[in-house]
């Protein structure tokens, strides 16, 4: 049986593409195995491997020559790793998600003489896969890549971004436009490692909305774990019935019930909210170094798909006016919905395992 091994950072952005396109290749009938990093955690337990080889990886944060020196010896023995796992496990494809815990494992790969692709999420290349593009074989965008680096340019295919399972199955329900005395579903949510600044501004904001609004709310609220006691009070002293948690494993579920969902703007949270169709407030990560989740939700903002709101400009009183914009008009919702829709790629996980089977076996013993 043909082996795949994927490798991805250890956060839900780069795994749950990876996750998606494991079933994809299962499906086809080749092995899988998955290469990450220790934060991957909760993500990495649903994902269908036997098992979850991890390698040791670090990021060049700091310029002191001490920090700089111990993530070189740390980065030399995730090369050793998982150059000792590409010779175990033979795959005939080894295809990247990024994040730095990528590297050693792409790079034993290329060593090995491997087939080699990457995949990149965001609109704005993430610097792991930067530094991947011009030695792997391959890359598949989830998002085009407007401005590439001629010098890989030619290497890319615009696959989408696989989403999971329960996504797919969330897609199928049509979105359903709030009734005037029925209850509005709002689902707030910050990525895989959730937003403290989410934490603060909606129960703010929700304080400003018309009381008429507010007995018909019915929230689903991620938190993490040091606001979360603080959150879930806020909506009991208030009697709004909501769902408060650090994380949710049937979000797509609940974004498939959502008449308005708020949120980062992540490339996986962008595609899930695409492919599922619904309308969004998404407001961009603002401290991202390439600035990338506000390049993948100005794409899903021009179809009219949601509403972009920089953070340092969304004060209560606003998040507030815009959700109860929404509320107010159910046909602005359903025309978001039907346009965030418009540019979801369902079939991305099977374009994506396409390309991979596509790629010669040709390997050389390492």
């Amino acid at each position: 049986m043909t082996t795949i091994l994927l490798a991805a950072g250890g956060t839900g952005g780069h795994l749950f593409p990876a996750e998606a396109l494991a079933h994809e290749l299962l499906a086809r009938g080749f092995s899988v195995e998955l290469v990450t990093d220790e934060r991957a955690g909760r993500f990495a337990e649903r994902f269908p491997v036997p098992s979850v080889h991890r390698v040791r990886s670090a990021t060049f944060g700091s310029k002191n020559p001490i920090a700089v020196a111990s993530s070189l010896w740390t980065l030399w023995r995730g090369f050793r790793e998982a150059g000792a796992l590409v010779r175990t496990l033979r795959p005939a494809v080894v295809v990247g998600f990024g994040g730095y815990p990528t590297v050693p494992p792409l790079m034993a790969a290329i060593r090995a003489g491997r087939a080699t692709l990457i995949h990149e999420q965001n609109a704005v290349m993430g610097r792991a896969n930067k530094f991947l593009a011009g030695r792997v074989d391959r890359i598949a965008a989830g998002i085009p890549q407007d401005g590439a680096d001629p010098a890989y340019a030619a290497k890319i295919t615009v696959t989408g971004n696989p989403v999971r399972p329960p996504v797919l199955e969330a897609a199928k329900s049509p979105y359903e436009v709030p009734l005037p005395d029925g209850p509005f579903r709002l689902v707030v949510f910050g990525g895989s490692q959730g937003a403290q600044f989410f934490s603060e501004a909606v129960p703010k904001a929700i304080d400003h909305l018309p009381e008429d609004l507010r007995r018909r709310l019915v929230v689903t609220q991620q938190a993490r774990p040091d606001d979360e006691a603080r959150v879930r009070a806020f909506y009991a002293e208030r009697g709004i019935e909501a769902h408060v948690a650090p994380f949710f494993n049937d979000m797509a579920e609940r974004i498939g019930a959502a008449h308005l969902v708020v949120s980062r703007s992540g490339a996986s949270t962008v595609s899930e909210i695409a492919v599922i169709g619904r309308p969004a407030i998404l407001v961009p990560y603002p401290y991202a170094l390439d600035h990338d989740q506000a390049a993948n939700a100005a794409r899903l903002e021009a179809a009219g798909g949601c509403i972009v709101a920089r953070q340092a400009e969304l004060s209560p009183e606003r998040l507030a006016a815009l959700v109860a914009d929404i509320a107010a008009d159910p046909a602005k919702a359903e025309a978001m919905a039907a346009a965030a829709r418009s540019t979801g790629i369902a079939n991305a996980a099977a374009l994506l395992a396409d390309l991979v089977a596509s790629m010669p076996r040709a390997e050389k013993t390492a």
